[in-house]
């Protein structure tokens, strides 16, 4: 029997936090979900900052401990729930890379595909902590191309990432839908827990909607 303390789950719809929601379901985890209505700014309310004062999503509670930020949130997941071999564990040659691709996301991605939206060029290479959106890009291509999965055949939380994230930017037309970018994301949103946390969403917005 799992005796892994309940997870409290902060996420709103058609935001990053479907990542995260997605990589539970993988997880097989038990969450208790608190949905935030970030149309009516509920992100922005005393309530929510006093969980997480950058107003975003997603954030997790367990056991005591507030994890914000989308790559810790993932570290965190995939290492307690070991059973769903969803992170290479320490010792393992795959660890390394693993924790290069969740951090790349935050560190490197984010940061260029914001430039890219705000059509701004990026800081001077000195003082860019995260490069030009190009070479990110190119280093980003680089990896898919060696596939199937990020860390080659092991399927992994970073791929459960790195595909809601290639979805959207892909669909707003921020990063180009190469073929391998495109294959790659079909690969991902295809298994089962997936599609299973998509329709989940697809039915709190319908209700919504209603």
């Amino acid at each position: 029997m799992d005796t892994t303390p309940r997870i409290t789950f902060f996420h709103a719809l058609q935001s990053r936090s479907a990542g995260t929601r997605a990589l539970l379901e993988e997880l097989g985890a038990d969450y208790e979900l608190q949905l935030l209505d970030l149309k009516a700014g509920e992100q922005r309310r005393s309530q929510y900052l006093a969980i997480n004062p950058m107003g975003k999503v997603p954030a997790i509670r367990h056991d005591g401990a507030l994890v914000t930020e989308q790559p810790a949130v993932f570290i965190y997941l995939a290492d307690l729930y070991p059973a769903a071999k969803l992170a290479p564990l320490l010792g393992d040659p795959l660890r390394g890379p693993y924790l290069r691709w969740l951090v790349f996301y935050g560190s490197c991605f984010e940061p260029a595909v914001t430039d890219k939206s705000m059509q701004r060029e990026p800081a001077a290479p000195s003082t860019c902590g995260y490069g030009d959106y190009d070479t990110m890009l190119q280093t980003l291509v680089g990896q898919l191309e060696q596939g199937p999965y990020l860390l080659g055949d092991s399927f992994s939380a970073a791929d459960v990432l790195w595909g809601t994230a290639l979805n959207w930017t892909t669909l707003f037309k921020l990063v180009p839908e190469l073929p391998v970018i495109r294959a790659y994301i079909d690969r991902v949103l295809a298994r089962p827990a997936m599609q299973r946390a998509a329709a989940k969403d697809a039915e709190l917005l319908a209700a919504r909607a209603g």
